[in-house]
């Protein structure tokens, strides 16, 4: 097996100036950053104290599935000659909660639309998404179902 290294670096931004001596005294924002890359402003979702205007874990998560399916599907569909000419997404995720207020996601759909040159084959274009969902490393990695729902026009 081969392997590849990634770093990415959090920092924790919302000390308020008493940092963590009351649950609702700190804010939950951070930055998470990579050498070379522009600085990606975190936080928590809104429903556990978070700004709204930053991106959450959660959110960041179903990025990266959508993103890895895309950039996957796009190799599938250039090994089965399909020209693909625009690809958008619309990603959702359900997130668990437990009683001793952990959780887990517990699924994640990927809706993918796709669209591709009028000479390209469609069953072609929408079997891509099969092999494409086996190579996403994001989707090997996770403990839940990634579906995919991929909808696929031809270009008139």
């Amino acid at each position: 097996m081969t392997e590849h290294d990634y770093a990415v670096s959090v920092a924790w931004t919302g000390n308020r100036g008493t940092g963590t001596s009351d649950y609702r005294g700190y804010g939950r924002d951070h930055l998470i950053s990579a050498s070379g890359l522009p600085d990606i402003a975190g936080s928590a979702d809104r429903t556990f104290h978070g700004d709204r205007d930053r991106w959450n874990p959660e959110q960041l998560l179903l990025a990266a599935l959508a993103q890895c399916h895309m950039l996957s599907y796009l190799h599938m569909a250039v090994r089965a000659g399909v020209v693909v000419t625009a690809y958008a997404d619309a990603a959702e995720g359900t997130l668990g909660l437990n009683p001793d207020g952990s959780g887990q996601f517990t699924a994640a759909t990927l809706r993918p639309r796709v669209t591709i040159d009028a000479g390209s084959d469609r069953d072609a274009a929408l079997e891509a998404h099969h092999p494409a969902h086996e190579a996403c490393f994001i989707a090997r990695s996770v403990s839940f179902p990634v579906r995919v729902e991929p909808t696929v026009e031809v270009e008139s």
